[in-house]
């Protein structure tokens, strides 16, 4: 008995250390790492499921801590979790705040590297969002829990097509520099080339494509760029 009460003491100390370090951990490995979740629900079930499948799989553990351990693990979850609705303070410490990724159609791309996102990882969430023009884009958040918000501008939520009875062709804004990089291929695909490319962005006053984090271009060869040391203000949105 007196040995069981041990284990059970130990396995407790085992928790209060151990959830604060994968706290640490998690925030520092950033809002990729815990997909859909919000952070402290993603620790609790990683240690969940530790215990459990270290329960399941290891005959030789003791029945009674793992249970007093999973019951411990729902307490301090419970309890984190009344902390949070009653203090705002806790809930900013345990959490991550937004980031705006992409304003005005123009990406932010001290933010984006902030938050250790890529490019490609912007893009496709935009696309998840059924955008596939950046332009369209107003306000573009990456939210606490890695998930991506998208405000469109006004002017693209307001009548559609369907709506006056219009056939007109979907636009797509297709990637044609990416960090200094042309895609010669998207350039082919709609039958221009690297000179015309350097004539419009000439006229845009862009003289240094090394200079260009993300450039799209439509089939009706409309150009939009977003430069790497874009100056723009960004709106004030916290959790």
């Amino acid at each position: 008995m007196v040995e069981t009460i041990k284990d059970i003491a130990l396995v407790l100390g085992r928790i209060i250390t151990i959830l604060p370090l994968l706290l640490v951990i998690t925030i520092f490995m950033g809002k990729r790492a815990i997909g859909e979740l919000p952070i402290f629900d993603f620790l609790i079930i990683v240690t969940l499921g530790a215990i459990v499948g270290a329960d399941i799989a290891d005959p030789t553990i003791n029945h009674i801590p793992s249970a007093a351990a999973i019951l411990a693990v729902g307490l301090l979850q419970r309890l984190v979790a009344r902390w949070k609705i009653s203090s705002r303070k806790v809930g900013r410490l345990i959490t991550f705040e937004p980031t705006v990724v992409v304003q005005n159609g123009i990406f932010l791309v001290k933010n984006i590297k902030k938050i250790r996102y890529s490019i490609d990882n912007i893009l496709q969430m935009l696309r998840e969002k059924d955008v596939f023009d950046v332009k369209e884009v107003e306000t573009a958040v990456v939210e606490a829990n890695g998930a991506l918000s998208v405000l469109k501008k006004p002017e693209k939520n307001t009548v559609t097509a369907a709506d006056i009875g219009i056939n007109k062709h979907s636009l797509i804004a297709f990637p044609v520099i990416i960090e200094g990089e042309v895609y010669s291929s998207v350039l082919s695909h709609l039958n221009v080339d690297e000179i015309w490319l350097r004539t419009k962005l000439a006229e845009e006053d862009i003289d240094d494509i090394s200079n260009i984090f993300f450039a799209s271009i439509t089939q009706q060869l409309d150009i939009h760029v977003s430069l790497q040391d874009e100056t723009i203000t960004v709106p004030p949105i916290k959790h």
